[in-house]
């Protein structure tokens, strides 16, 4: 990504409704694929500027690593966790640890390789571990957003099912989420087209917009994976090893 990205999620995650929206569907999901009480072994790869690593270690010991080295040092500021430098696939830190979780949240997108990445991802987990990750979803989607954030392609169930069964990893779950919500953010992409309006996505609305928008995008951390939802503006899986 470039420079101007890094700078505004160091600045906003913890604040723009998507970020914090987005965290407590995580933590909910978290919370219903491991036993609550069972401490469990948690690496982030990718974890940007460290704006998840205060909700993973509500479950557990927290390991990341990240490309970015500014972001390292914002994510170590924020957290207290040594973060380790590391890119995907072929330089990866812990190398001789194993997981219980390893979360990627919206980073396979930003790697080319996205399967030989989760093979080695694959190989850092315990007999038990499992992967979960976020991913913008429906290539039909793609806006001036995903250019800008370098991404390389937006996935489907399918095209994500058919990525991880390349690493030797099976999906026993996918989600669409952030829908209720899309209607309201494709219009607004729309009108940027059409008006030239080059601010980016993750600018922070005004704190009441902020404020409703974060409520109803979190109302979907009671739904998710209980209703089938046929399209979102992302997709959340569960990957474990094949046996």
């Amino acid at each position: 990504m470039d420079r101007d990205v890094y700078n505004r999620m160091n600045e906003l995650e913890n604040r723009h409704w998507w970020f914090s929206a987005r965290r407590d569907i995580i933590s909910e999901l978290i919370s219903r694929i491991f036993p609550h009480d069972k401490e469990i072994k948690i690496l982030e790869a990718g974890c940007g500027s460290g704006g998840n690593l205060r909700m993973l270690q509500k479950f557990g010991s927290v390991d990341a690593f990240e490309l970015d080295i500014p972001s390292c040092d914002a994510a170590k500021k924020k957290s207290g966790i040594d973060i380790r430098h590391g890119v995907l696939p072929d330089e990866i830190p812990f190398i001789d640890e194993r997981f219980d979780l390893i979360a990627l949240f919206d980073v396979l997108e930003h790697i080319e390789a996205d399967a030989r990445s989760l093979s080695v991802l694959a190989d850092l987990l315990t007999t038990d571990g499992k992967i979960l990750l976020t991913v913008p979803a429906f290539p039909a989607f793609w806006s001036r957003h995903d250019e800008k954030h370098h991404h390389f392609r937006r996935y489907t169930k399918q095209s994500l099912t058919d990525t991880a069964r390349k690493a030797d990893l099976k999906v026993i779950f996918s989600c669409y989420f952030n829908y209720l919500l899309l209607p309201f953010v494709l219009a607004s992409r729309g009108v940027k087209k059409l008006s030239r309006d080059e601010s980016p996505d993750e600018s922070l609305p005004p704190c009441w917009l902020n404020w409703l928008l974060r409520r109803i995008f979190a109302l979907e951390r009671y739904i998710i994976g209980k209703v089938n939802v046929p399209a979102g503006l992302s997709l959340v899986a569960v990957l474990i090893k094949e046996s």
